[in-house]
């Protein structure tokens, strides 16, 4: 496995010679300054590529190439941002670049309630508390029909959460949700997230997967002509939130994503954090299941509780069997190899990480602090070592 590390370019406080204190080779990276639908110019390609280069490394994972939402909403005449997003894979590729990681989440990306959850040793981690999330969606944002989607205990203490908080606490809570708006363009205050809600309306699963199987139709070909492999991220947390629809949270959502278009260049990010929240996800059963269509893979761990609040546990730890997680991976590598494969290696990152006391204060990208990913890092690449030899004495 291709040992990587997510880089936000110039809106990262970690440079590219600390990154090489890792171990990592690989990079994982976008262009974050260019706005959604529009084209990635070849030459800003290689000018990105040029500086990962230079520094040691291969971007061997584009993260991401990011959909924009008139395309997730299917609204209005689509083929110009089709027709972008096709020359910005084209020129992706004229570069050598050519493994492209997405998602399909409508308006919102990753959801927490919590930045900085305290945990062992003095560190913090992202954290999704149920009750907070309700008393945002309730007494908040005041959705209709968002009691719906809560359990009754949890609704309560919501109520009570809301009652005791202060305008700080509230804007605190909205500012965290808001993190996991994708790219630096869009944050919203209460009123602006309900008239973004507003252009979801009648949006629902079927209506999504029908947007969905529409990109995939106009991109997968261009994918298969160019030589490059597409790779959904799959829902975080894998359940609707803010009653939009999500449509890539568990195996027969992968199933269907794979049905509806039939090609390698059709395949899945194995994300063990996001697919790991929801407890219906057997992430080693998953991961061999779908094994020939897993591009790269996120590597995290995360510690769920009974009302569907959960945390990012360090690596090795939470509810995710991670020795058994990377056995599956490797046993597809050695497959791939021994068909002869030129991509056999699956490239993989440490997802997100605990901040470490070291790591606070230092205006790193949330969710990505350096010591924190060294250790996943570490502990994974220990994993990995250890079931290499283990092959090697069978």
């Amino acid at each position: 496995m291709k040992e990587s590390w997510r880089w936000y370019g110039d809106f990262d406080k970690i440079t590219l010679d600390q990154i090489g204190q890792t171990g990592a080779s690989g990079i994982v990276s976008s262009l974050h300054q260019i706005p959604y639908g529009e084209v990635w110019q070849r030459e800003t390609v290689a000018s990105h590529k040029a500086r990962i280069e230079a520094a040691g490394f291969s971007w061997v994972v584009v993260e991401s190439l990011p959909i924009h939402e008139r395309i997730k909403r299917g609204e209005g005449d689509l083929s110009t941002l089709f027709a972008n997003y096709r020359q910005s894979m084209a020129n992706l590729a004229a570069e050598g670049v050519s493994c492209i990681c997405y998602n399909f989440m409508p308006l919102i990306d990753w959801t927490r309630t919590d930045l900085a959850f305290p945990t062992s040793g003095g560190a913090t981690c992202l954290r999704f508390e149920a009750y907070k999330m309700a008393a945002f969606e309730v007494h908040m944002l005041k959705r209709a029909g968002a009691e719906e989607d809560y359990q009754p205990d949890v609704l309560v203490k919501a109520e009570h959460w809301f009652k005791a908080s202060t305008e700080a606490d509230r804007a605190m809570l909205l500012s965290s949700i808001m993190s996991g708006l994708p790219g630096a363009f869009d944050r919203y205050d209460i009123d602006g997230l309900r008239k973004a809600l507003k252009g979801y309306e009648g949006l629902g699963r079927s209506e999504l997967r029908a947007n969905f199987k529409r990109f995939l139709d106009e991109i997968i070909p261009a994918a298969e002509e160019l030589g490059m492999r597409f790779c959904v991220h799959p829902d975080d947390p894998p359940r609707d939130i803010l009653g939009l629809a999500r449509i890539v949270s568990d195996a027969e959502d992968i199933a269907w994503l794979f049905d509806a278009v039939d090609s390698r260049a059709n395949g899945l990010t194995l994300c063990s954090g996001s697919l790991g929240a929801s407890p219906r996800n057997d992430l080693p059963a998953i991961a061999r299941r779908f094994a020939d269509r897993i591009h790269f893979a996120h590597l995290r761990n995360v510690a769920k509780d009974a009302d569907g609040s959960f945390e990012e546990a360090a690596h090795l730890d939470g509810d995710t069997d991670m020795v058994a997680l990377v056995a599956a991976l490797l046993d597809e590598e050695a497959r791939r190899k021994a068909e002869g494969r030129a991509d056999w290696e699956i490239p993989f990152r440490p997802d997100h990480g605990h901040e470490m006391p070291i790591d606070r204060d230092r205006g790193y990208v949330v969710g990505y602090p350096l010591v924190g990913r060294l250790r996943g890092l570490a502990e994974v690449r220990g994993v990995i070592r250890a079931l290499n030899a283990v092959r090697k004495v069978a």
